[in-house]
């Protein structure tokens, strides 16, 4: 019998759009996918040539549960440099990815009953994860108007006795936008007030446009780092997709607390993969330019694409590499959701992407610009022929 637990939540959409998408390439069918949330550059070779050097130097063995002491510390000078946050190696726990740093969160704090505020659209995981410990997802509906950015007295207007934390994500997968730091201050002030967790997810920290810059809401004071559990990783802006390293900073009673639950389930994350990260993080960072110079190029030649399709809206996103446009106004006949226009779209146009449903918003869908700009101008050009003939 499965378990009532597992009953709960379902796969991830944008996985199984990425796979039904590369199952039909598979069978020859030429599909421009949008889907998934990966960087189609290779990971940088020196990066690539530390994991060769650790395997030829026998670093293969099992290391510490948490990560091995200079990938600690590398994270440590991270957080100081791009940050201006202090943290110990009693705060640091390196695991398999952001999404496994975020479960480990989720088992360390949650309880049966426990409340989490999810601003929506969120990231596919979060409610599941929540659900996975028993705990319940309070949704709180943001707005384009205000760029997606959850409102002070929205967050106020949810937060119970039940409340345990809030989850941001900035920059934020789907929409691709950010928060700015009044925002965050007044955030910051709500959750010291209420005694509540943030759970800030900054895995796509690297990647802004506009000269824009990230603030982590733990920064803003040492109250409030005490308060918050960040998450970031490699995967995104090293093009470390495949290598599986993911971290989270925080109180060291609740480091400890994943440490000892990750011992019970993963252990250590790849001893290679460490010594890789190792490099990434201390090594040249040139490659994070370049990447987000082409990112920049294709964000620009999709926003421009979409907007000019008839029923179609989209901000220009400020980070991360997703847009997130209105497809409301193509809602007519059979076309009644975003599952419907992606349903649609896979079969009559070849072009994957995600439904907002997937999201939390029926009335958006999400593209990924992670793929090259030849692509993005053949899918921008299938999905203007495909709603003109709807």
């Amino acid at each position: 019998m499965i378990s009532e637990r597992a009953k709960r939540i379902k796969p991830s959409p944008t996985l199984a759009m990425d796979a039904k998408a590369k199952a039909m390439k598979a069978q020859g069918v030429d599909v421009v996918n949008f889907g998934v949330g990966e960087p189609d550059f290779d990971t940088p070779e020196n990066i690539k040539e530390a994991a060769i050097k650790a395997i030829r130097e026998g670093k293969t063995k099992y290391t510490p549960v948490g990560g091995i002491d200079p990938l600690k510390d590398a994270i440590i000078e991270k957080f100081r440099r791009d940050n201006s946050l202090d943290y110990s190696r009693e705060e640091i726990i390196v695991s398999c990815g952001a999404k496994h740093s975020l479960y480990n969160i989720a088992q360390a704090i949650l309880s049966p009953g426990d409340e989490v505020v999810i601003p929506a659209p969120y990231w596919v995981s979060y409610p599941d994860q929540t659900l996975l410990n028993d705990a319940v997802p309070v949704f709180v509906k943001t707005h384009e108007s205000d760029s997606f950015m959850l409102k002070p007295n929205a967050l106020e207007a949810h937060i119970t006795k039940k409340t345990k934390a809030l989850i941001l994500n900035s920059p934020s997968n789907p929409t691709g936008l950010t928060y700015d730091e009044k925002t965050l201050k007044d955030i910051a002030e709500i959750a010291l007030r209420h005694g509540i967790y943030v759970v800030s997810d900054e895995i796509y920290e690297k990647l802004l446009y506009d000269g824009q810059r990230h603030t982590s809401i733990a920064s803003l004071s040492d109250e409030m780092k005490e308060k918050t559990l960040v998450v970031n990783g490699l995967s995104k802006s090293y093009a470390m997709t495949g290598w599986r390293v993911g971290f989270t900073a925080g109180p060291k009673d609740i480091i400890k607390a994943m440490t000892n639950i990750q011992s019970q389930s993963t252990s250590n994350p790849s001893s290679i993969t460490q010594w890789a990260s190792v490099e990434a993080l201390n090594g040249p960072q040139d490659f994070i330019e370049k990447m987000l110079r082409e990112f920049d190029v294709r964000r620009k030649f999709l926003i421009s694409g979409l907007n000019s399709i008839a029923g179609v809206k989209c901000l220009t996103p400020t980070g991360a590499f997703y847009a997130f446009p209105n497809v409301s106004g193509l809602y007519k006949g059979r076309i009644k959701s975003s599952d419907d226009l992606a349903l649609h779209l896979l079969e009559e146009a070849k072009v994957a992407l995600v439904p907002g449903s997937a999201f939390g918003d029926d009335n958006h869908i999400r593209l990924s610009y992670a793929t090259s700009l030849d692509e993005i101008k053949k899918g921008i050009g299938r999905i203007k022929e495909a709603v003109a003939r709807f």
